[in-house]
């Protein structure tokens, strides 16, 4: 039987979790992709924008899940990368 992952108060109660048979529990229903960064961020910059943007950005990162800034860094990224190809 396949069964979600709880959500955990505390470290400890993760902890307890995690000592028994997870068998239950491994299935596709319970993962989504995640992006990892593995370049380190050297560099900052101050970019001014409206407002009415960066409620946009802000509103398209939540509704993927992630940080506007790594909303807006992964948005310049892929634009880069499609100019090189192009």
């Amino acid at each position: 039987m396949k069964r979600k992952v709880p959500r955990f108060k505390s470290d400890e109660e993760a902890e307890a979790f995690l000592e028994q048979d997870l068998t239950d529990y491994l299935h596709a229903g319970n993962f989504k992709p995640y992006h990892f960064e593995f370049m380190p961020k050297a560099r900052s910059i101050n970019l001014r924008i409206s407002e009415d943007l960066l409620n946009a950005v802000r509103e398209r990162a939540k509704r993927q899940g992630i940080p506007y800034q790594r909303y807006i860094r992964q948005t310049l990224e892929r634009a880069v990368a499609a100019r090189k190809r192009g």
